[in-house]
Formats: structure tokens, sequence, C-alpha cells
């Protein structure tokens, strides 16, 4: 089976188009729509469903993306085992990891891995901490360096590295930041702007509310803490910031009693062969483990 063909086969399924495909493999449309009628030929099956301007998987199509991706990702498997019998600490290290994390946390690691490391060549992508776990468990990137789920999920090793405490803030004139012994139920009464539902902080926070029988009066919401923090700035509303990001632009609620936390740290597949570049980057944020 042609492994680019294959690459290209999961490139359409996971971007939903053949000019999606094109753009991230860097090759015209017809090239693409060449690649998939060579693997349609060779397999006798048909892959997609064209109609208009959707393309979806075909029954075969979706039979067959499970295993595309177990192929590429052994051999993957089997270039960084090889690659690591020399001992070298060099090649490409993909890495995942939230946009607070890579402006908050990675800088200082970062400066110090290429220092040591001036052999790897680091590929960064930014996204959401819950869209980093596909990441991970379809061999896109080798680590990624996110806020922690609070359950593991299966074939994912979770590390702990920081202990990150989370504040209730409203701007300094909010009568929430200046009030003191202000109670949960109090600040349930106001609007709230709240990390997306779909956020593992988010869900965090929403327990807390629950275990007391209360609901926040959530009005908008944004996956963005930097986004959050300037809404929060202006009085828009209240909401849960890491301590680190507080400063004279947000006000800490004085929320007796009252203490919460989220795990940031970086996640792996326990079924994949790490390189040499990845142990060498786990040993790094292994010996900055619960710091601040």
């Amino acid at each position: 089976m042609d492994l680019a063909n294959l690459t290209a086969f999961i490139a359409i399924a996971e971007s939903g188009s053949f000019s999606g495909a094109g753009e991230r493999l860097h090759l015209t449309q017809p090239a693409i729509s060449k690649r998939i009628a060579g693997l349609e030929q060779q397999l006798d099956v048909r892959l997609f469903d064209r109609l208009g301007r959707e393309v979806t998987l075909t029954e075969a199509g979706r039979a067959l993306l499970p295993r595309a991706y177990q192929i590429l990702n052994v051999l993957d498997d089997t270039r960084r085992a090889l690659t690591n019998l020399n001992g070298e600490v060099s090649g490409r290290l993909t890495l995942a990891t939230s946009h607070h994390i890579g402006l908050h946390r990675l800088p200082p690691l970062l400066r110090t891995f290429t220092r040591q490391y001036p052999k790897v060549a680091l590929d960064i992508q930014f996204m959401d901490s819950e869209a980093a776990y596909d990441e991970i468990l379809h061999g896109r990137a080798e680590i990624a360096v996110i806020t922690l789920a609070p359950e593991p999920q299966h074939l994912i090793e979770a590390v702990p590295v920081w202990d990150d405490a989370l504040d209730f803030v409203a701007a300094p004139e909010h009568p929430l930041a200046r009030t003191g012994g202000v109670t949960l139920a109090e600040v349930a009464g106001h609007p709230a702007v709240f990390p997306g539902g779909n956020t593992f902080t988010h869900h965090i926070v929403q327990r807390l509310f629950e275990s007391q029988g209360l609901t926040p009066n959530i009005a908008m919401s944004t996956n963005y803490l930097e986004t959050i923090k300037m809404m929060v700035s202006i009085g828009l509303a209240w909401s849960v910031l890491p301590r680190t990001m507080l400063d004279e632009q947000v006000a800490p609620i004085a929320l007796s009693g009252i203490q919460l936390s989220r795990q940031l740290g970086y996640i792996l597949h326990t079924e994949r062969t790490l390189s040499n570049a990845a142990k060498a980057f786990m040993a790094l944020l292994n010996s900055h483990a619960s710091t601040v």
C-alpha cells in the first residue's frame, strides 16, 4: 500500500475536503485526487462520497481510517526506534501545547532545550488542551504540554508538572472585588465569562458550583484566557484565572475557604516509541515538576 496515498486519504478525512488536504500536504488538488484514485483502485473500493462540495467517508473509508492511522504510526514508530540507536538527540520533535502554557510556562524551558540540543527541529503547534489529546492519540504529536484532564484517557499517560492555582477575579472597581467575605452564592448572582464548555478548566469551576447547588450566571465564554482577562478587566464580568495572570488589571475576589487549582503537565501515547528528542524534553519538564 502506497504510504503517500494513505497520507492523502487521512488528510482528506480530517480536513473534510480535497482542497484542504492539498493545502496541508502542499500539493495541488489534482495531485490529491490522483492519489485517492490510486488507493481506491488498489483496494477496489470507493473511499469517499463526493456530493457537491461535501466530502464524506464511505463505509469502506470509515473502516480504513483507524487502520490507516495504525499503519503510519507503526512506520513512524519503527523509524524512531532505529534513529534512537545512535543515541543522538536530533531530528524533528512535534510538540502540541495550549496558548496559555506556550506563553506563560514554556518559553524558558524551550530556550534551555534549544541551547542544549541545537540539532533538534522543534515543531510547536498551539491548540486547545482538549484537542491535543487527539493529536497524541492519532500520532500527530509526540508530546503535548497542556492542562491535564480530570480523568485520564485510555492509551494516554499523563504526567503532572505544575500545580496551577486558580483565583476568582473581577475588575478592581467591580462590587465583588470591593467587598470582603464574599460567598459563592453572591458570586453566582453576577454575570460571568467562562472558559468554553468543552474545556477542563470550565469543568473544574462548574463542579465547584454544582457541589453547593449553585448555577453560575455565564454571560459569555471563550477558550482564550487572555481574552477572558480583558473582558474581566473592563468590568464586563467576573471569571476564574490562573494566579500567574493576575496583575493590576484584575483583582482577586475574597472568597473564604475556597481553593481551586488545575494540573498542568504533559501527555504521551503509551504505545508509542519516543524519539531521543522527546525523551530529552520530558527530562527537562520533569526537572521543573512541582514548581509554581
